[in-house]
């Protein structure tokens, strides 16, 4: 295990700092070490199928990254598992077999949080096990847009107070109490608004994942001391999927300007009105949604959430993976 580099603002790497840390750092090579005999499940061709626009993650990434994070997350699954009958027979409750394990993704926009969820449920779907894994995104749980437009939060969409959270809350609480059928509401990225009436039934996952850009949000502590739950209080597992923010914000230019002459394209895009304009006023577009909105979601909710994951994979220039900080015990 190396003291790999640490991000901007974090103190500079040294012994002291390791030793004090929270985190154990590691390359990606040494972190590729890890997957032991776990087996390579997916082909390049799947792979080209599930990562996002833009992102170049191939066969050799998930076999030198994923495939570690698969067997770590195995053994958690495990011990969750085994916790929970002994919780169960320590409390002489009913012998419920399982509660669903859940794995929280957090990071930014355009930095690969979509690949990394996607990548993650085929791998675990493909355990010998072969348990059952859903994928929910908190995109469908954003207030629609007629309540954003009168609520004057059109501008903030994507910052937490344009979350239903208390709608998150009671999801995944059903979710946990292994409810049968749990609606999740569903998002529609071409006409940039929440799907009314249209839902995605979640049905006792073995493992959820939850993906979104604030799912690590904390809250103010009540001053009356009463139990208010957040987001993450349902995780079993977090993941925060990490890079340089002129790095992330390089990638979402790029990805708005691909956009544009693909899906905003449709008749029925939200953002058809950028596929008509020329390239320099589209960048403008781009460079001003992200000044005035990503960039300031990021900075001020999206980042402080970091330190609060399980895991963070820090992405290069490249789009690659290299550096995996996994929390110690």
């Amino acid at each position: 295990m190396s003291i790999a580099p640490q991000p901007a603002d974090e103190p500079e790497a040294g012994p002291m700092t390791e030793y004090y840390s929270p985190y154990h750092h590691f390359t990606a090579n040494e972190w590729a070490k890890f997957r032991a005999d776990t087996p390579l499940t997916l082909t390049s061709d799947e792979i080209a199928r599930l990562r996002s626009l833009d992102d170049p993650i191939n066969i050799d990434e998930v076999r030198q990254i994923y495939l570690s994070l698969s067997r770590l997350l195995s053994t958690h699954v495990e011990a969750s598992q085994q916790l929970f009958r002994q919780r169960n027979r320590f409390l002489s409750l009913p012998d419920v077999s399982k509660t669903p394990f859940i794995i929280g993704v957090a990071g930014s926009v355009a930095v690969g949080k979509s690949t990394t969820a996607r990548v993650l449920k085929e791998l675990l779907a493909r355990w010998p096990s072969s348990p059952k894994v859903d994928l929910i995104t908190t995109d469908g749980f954003l207030y629609p847009n007629a309540v954003l437009q009168r609520e004057g939060l059109m501008q903030r969409k994507g910052f937490p107070e344009s979350y239903d959270i208390g709608q998150i809350l009671r999801f995944l609480s059903a979710i946990k109490a292994g409810e049968l059928n749990v609606k999740a509401p569903q998002y529609s990225h071409l006409t940039y608004d929440v799907l009314p009436d249209a839902h995605t039934l979640v049905d006792r996952p073995d493992i959820l994942i939850f993906e979104g850009i604030n799912v690590l949000q904390s809250r103010p502590l009540p001053a009356d001391g009463k139990i208010v739950p957040i987001v993450s209080d349902f995780f079993d597992f977090s993941i925060y999927i990490d890079a340089d923010e002129e790095q992330i914000h390089q990638w979402y230019v790029q990805r708005f300007m691909k956009l544009r002459e693909t899906a905003f394209r449709d008749p029925t895009s939200f953002f058809k009105k950028y596929a008509a304009i020329d390239a320099d006023a589209a960048l403008a577009v781009a460079e001003g949604l992200w000044e005035n909105i990503n960039l300031k979601n990021l900075r001020q909710n999206i980042i402080p959430t970091r330190p609060r994951a399980d895991i963070i994979l820090r992405k290069s220039r490249n789009h690659f993976i290299e550096k995996v900080s996994l929390r110690k015990l």
